[in-house]
């Protein structure tokens, strides 16, 4: 089957864009963490479209037309999203189609994911869908776009190629995306309204607009301190240099002069640490920090040249970047400039963005100098590591344990579990069960649901270790409502009694030693753990029975050190593997996602070379830490064999 067109219009004239009598339809896209662009409602396309008409350099606020999208800001000069309650930042770009391809017509193809709701294709892939629809194709094979799908039309579904796996597709109508005319808008002075001249009053509004207007002051500063600085130089001489596109963010150009060269003159404001190629230099306070400002002057210097970067005027329309073509520049720190750790996007860190911003606003304005620098990305894995290289850990056998569903030990009937822990009480004190919240001189709170040949409502027990006091007939009632295992936890002071095991799916893991030290352990080698959990099918132990889980982030990769605390953490977490305890089915308390595998109170590092998400080294607690945690999961050092 011959290959649908796309419906994307190629770049013209060299601009990017059609030319001016040519009619397109615009789709506002963003770049996941997978490098696919994604495409905006309809509506949200819209709205940017008419924010863009009164000032092309402006911001676009998207929860001004969809609740879900509160927290993003569009920046239309740096061309990124910004999210304002983390800090993370995504490329946008602004793409066209033909006014008789999906986006023009509002029609919209979806695939339905694991939780039941439907997922809009990108749109790339919708246009070649509907093309091939519109032809009357009865199947449509994606593997040219890069995807080993297979669509169906006549039975509405897609079908993986690898896995055989099929899933729903549909086909509805939207409003379509906005169509446009002529040539793009051009760059206005900021700010500009979108109807009457004045920007928005509300507080999201006022917080970036006074945002850009310290940082377009802060702009026009530097400027006059380059120009002002070379140009009182009888010596100096300016050569430009060619440029080159990268496809990385799109959106985004910078005009560069790469080497201006003068004799004294050394001005250098450091992006990154304090070195940045100038391959890759970026404005301190637009890429980190101000998202919604225009892109700052960027110095870089070496031996004695200076480079600036600073944005171009017409940048919507750009496939992509332009960086300077020089990538053995410098930047480096002045002495005495104080340097601001911005906080890293995806994790903690020192200083937040907004807070870093604002205070290098106000010492520029101070006529103070300030360096801020971003912090570095985590560093998650070791380097490449030969099969041959990785040796057992010492004092341990194996390198590999496996769980499956039979490993779970039942217990016997409740009422024998019960007894085995307790002690029958005579004459009970005049005080709360707290599980029934009844008097226990009273019968339990549960009489006339349960019953239990030998169990009366009236009959109190106390648990052997701790002491506390509960209706027998409450504690068989807990039970019943457990994992069933044979083992009691005390509701009030958390003490086990018996075995506790738990619900974690079945997996293997894997254990070695590698040839790395972790940071804050220079003379011990590292032991890798490596866990691995397929998705499948919840069964009667876990929160929805007979409902599919998924399984994120798998295989995961932690470390310990390789010393003797190390290894009786690592004897300790192979018992509550076995025990089932490392994982469960739950929600997910970062993505929000039900019915997957999550963590089960047993922190884990899982940052090899750095600390910058709390979950790596440098560390002096944590193995301190991970052992209080293994026995509260009823895994305490007594239970290890000499």
């Amino acid at each position: 089957m011959a290959r649908p067109g796309s419906g994307l219009l190629a770049p013209v004239n060299g601009l990017g864009y059609p030319p001016q009598n040519l009619a397109r339809v615009v789709v506002w896209e963003w770049l996941n963490e997978h490098g696919r662009w994604r495409p905006y409602s309809a509506a949200v396309c819209h709205h940017i479209e008419n924010v863009l008409k009164g000032d092309a350099r402006g911001s676009v606020v998207l929860g001004q037309v969809d609740g879900q999208l509160s927290p993003y800001v569009i920046d239309l000069q740096s061309m990124h999203q910004f999210r304002q309650d983390t800090g993370t930042m995504r490329p946008v770009q602004r793409n066209f189609y033909e006014p008789s391809s999906a986006p023009g017509k509002g029609v919209v193809w979806e695939w339905e994911n694991d939780n039941g709701s439907w997922t809009p294709y990108d749109m790339e892939i919708c246009v070649t869908i509907q093309n091939a629809y519109e032809k009357q194709h009865p199947w449509l094979d994606l593997t040219s776009l890069g995807f080993c799908y297979l669509i169906d039309f006549n039975s509405m579904s897609q079908t993986n190629r690898q896995s055989q796996r099929k899933r729903r597709l549909r086909r509805r109508m939207d409003l379509a995306y906005p169509l446009i005319m002529g040539s793009i808008p051009k760059s206005q002075s900021w700010p500009v309204g979108a109807s009457s001249g004045q920007p928005c009053s509300c507080q999201q509004c006022i917080l970036v607009n006074s945002t850009r207007a310290a940082s377009n002051a802060i702009l026009a500063s530097q400027r006059r301190k380059v120009y002002g600085g070379t140009g009182g130089n009888s010596g100096a001489s300016v050569t430009l240099t060619g440029v080159r596109q990268s496809n990385t963010f799109a959106g985004t150009s910078l005009w560069s002069p790469t080497s201006a060269s003068s004799g004294t003159n050394n001005n250098n404001i450091s992006v990154g640490g304090g070195h940045a190629k100038a391959e890759q230099v970026q404005s301190p306070l637009s890429s980190a920090n101000f998202p919604c400002s225009p892109v700052m002057p960027s110095l870089s210097s070496a031996h004695g040249h200076h480079a600036l970067t600073i944005n171009g005027q017409n940048n919507l329309n750009r496939p992509g970047t332009q960086r300077i073509s020089m990538g053995t520049a410098r930047g480096a720190i002045p002495p005495g400039v104080p340097a601001l750790p911005v906080k890293n996007l995806t994790g903690s860190g020192p200083v937040h963005p907004a807070l870093a911003g604002m205070t290098g606003i106000l010492m520029c304005a101070a006529g103070l100098p300030v360096c801020l620098t971003r912090a570095p990305k985590p560093i998650l894995h070791p380097p490449p590591i030969n099969k041959s290289d990785m040796k057992p850990v010492p004092g341990i056998n194996g390198m590999r344990r496996k769980t499956k569903k039979k490993h779970l030990r039942r217990g016997k009937n409740p009422e024998d579990v019960v007894r085995r822990y307790t002690d029958k009480i005579k004459v009970a004190p005049d005080e709360d069960c707290t599980i029934c919240m009844e008097r226990l001189v009273m019968s339990s709170g549960y009489e006339g649901i349960l019953q239990h040949k030998g169990i009366k409502p009236e009959l109190v027990g106390k648990l052997g270790k701790c002491g506390h006091m509960y209706h027998l007939l409450c504690l068989v009632a807990m039970y019943n409502n457990g994992n069933k295992d044979g083992s009691l936890q005390c509701p009030t002071c958390k003490t086990i009694y018996g075995e506790k095991t738990g619900t974690q799916p079945p997996g293997k893991m894997e254990y070695h030693v590698i040839p790395h030290c972790l940071p804050g352990y220079p003379d011990s080698k590292t032991i890798r753990i490596v866990y691995d959990i397929p998705a499948g099918i919840q069964t009667n132990e876990h929160p929805n029975p007979g409902k599919k889980f998924s399984a994120r982030g798998f295989p995961r990769h932690c470390y310990l050190p390789d010393n003797d605390r190390g290894r009786k953490v690592l004897k300790l977490l192979i018992m509550a593997w076995d025990r089932r305890l490392i994982f469960t089915i739950g929600t997910s308390s970062t993505t929000g996602e039900s019915d997957t595998v999550v963590w089960n109170e047993i922190h884990h590092k899982t940052e090899f070379g750095s600390n910058l998400t709390g979950h790596g080294y440098p560390d002096p607690n944590y193995l301190d830490n991970v052992l209080t945690e293994l026995s509260a999961q009823g895994v305490g050092e007594d239970n290890l064999k000499d």
